[in-house]
Formats: structure tokens, sequence, C-alpha cells
């Protein structure tokens, strides 16, 4: 990707991203801890980089705003609707992937 020009590559970066979000949105089993406990993020580090990339540059976007945005709904609907309990092993798994452990 280096012989791209920025508006190129920019073009091509927004559209993985929107890919990666319909591909979230699609999967609905995965649940945030899981996420985190293999990648080290979820849906919510997501829309909080969109809001620092957004506050970056002094456009508003609340964080609401954001979160329905990555999750495609609001985020108090998307909890009820998909959000599962932690198990203690994701939880257990969570806190030792913490930096630090």
């Amino acid at each position: 990707m280096k012989d791209l020009d920025d508006a190129t590559r920019t073009e091509l970066e927004a559209a993985a991203f929107r890919r990666l979000l319909e591909h979230l949105r699609e999967r609905t089993d995965v649940q945030n801890i899981d996420l985190m406990n293999l990648a080290g993020f979820c849906r919510n580090c997501l829309s909080n980089w969109l809001k620092d990339a957004a506050d970056a540059r002094q456009v508003p976007l609340s964080k609401d705003e954001s979160r329905t945005y990555v999750y495609g709904m609001p985020y108090e609907e998307w909890k009820t609707r998909h959000q599962k309990d932690a198990s203690p092993a994701q939880l257990d798994q969570f806190e030792k992937s913490k930096p630090g452990h």
C-alpha cells in the first residue's frame, strides 16, 4: 500500500473499518469479553477510538453516538438483546490478560 495516495489509502482503510463493524454487528454471538480476551480490544474500544478521533479533529461526537455507530443500535439495546453474563473463566482470563499480570 506504499504506492497509494493518501486519499485512496484512507478510503480503503475506511471501507475495511466499515466491513469490520458490519461483521461485528452480524456476530452478536461473539461477546465483548471474548474479543478482549483474544484480541485485547472490543466494540467499546472501537467506539472510544472513534470518539477520540472525532475529539482530536474537534468534530462533535458523543460517547453514546459513537457507540450507536459501532453497535448499529443504542448500546443499552444491544446489551439487552445480545450481552450475556461473563463466565468465571472468562473473567479470570480477562484479569490475567491485563498488563502487569
